[in-house]
């Protein structure tokens, strides 16, 4: 029996990748970090995303038989144009997507709208105070809440994969490093870790 093959890549996300928060998360985190480690940070994002597609490159993907699942990118039906428009304003995610989609690949929808805009309003009401401490302080109140989501969003990614990923093709998993749902996945996607594990954490 063919199985399917999940590459699952834990990712660091760009500024770009917030969104309408992006201003309000860089002014947090300059507050916390400084300029000089924000700018440091910015770079060592930048050298990730070059490293990940480094090792891409050298697993030779039969890239029509590939589908691309995308944290953050919403079941929508417009999921080449938000990829498109990302890529265009910068984000080193997108437009590593955008050239893997011009070598082929489909790129899926891969998460549920509802959910995504309930993080975004857990988000943007930590980033309202516009200071460091009471972010922080707002946060810690708000874990509950924000792990209960973070877990209906992992179920909903592995549904949605188990459910599009077809015997004999290969799925590439762009995840940020706080998400682990392998075990969530259904026995016969095989899943491979080609830079690291999520928190450390071994998959199947």
């Amino acid at each position: 029996m063919t199985s399917r093959i999940l590459l699952y890549f834990p990712v660091i996300h760009t500024q770009m990748d917030m969104g309408a928060l992006s201003d309000s998360i860089r002014k947090v985190t300059l507050q916390k970090l400084g300029e000089r480690v924000w700018r440091r940070k910015i770079n060592l994002v930048k050298q990730f995303w070059a490293d990940l597609e480094t090792i891409l490159d050298k697993l030779s993907l039969n890239y029509h038989q590939t589908r691309l699942y995308q944290d953050g990118l919403p079941v929508c039906g417009k999921e080449q144009d938000i990829v498109n428009e990302l890529a265009r304003k910068g984000s080193s995610n997108h437009e590593l997507l955008a050239r893997l989609m011009g070598k082929g690949a489909t790129v899926m929808g891969t998460e549920s709208a509802e959910l995504l805009i309930e993080e975004y309003h857990l988000i943007k009401k930590i980033l309202e105070s516009g200071n460091v401490n009471e972010a922080m302080a707002i946060e810690a109140r708000q874990k509950t809440a924000g792990d209960l989501l973070l877990a209906k969003r992992d179920a909903f990614i592995a549904e949605r994969i188990a459910t599009t990923l077809q015997r004999g093709e290969t799925g590439v998993l762009f995840l940020g490093m706080l998400h682990n749902l392998a075990a969530l996945l259904p026995s016969d996607i095989k899943v491979s870790y080609p830079m690291n594990h999520p928190l450390g954490k071994k998959g199947k």
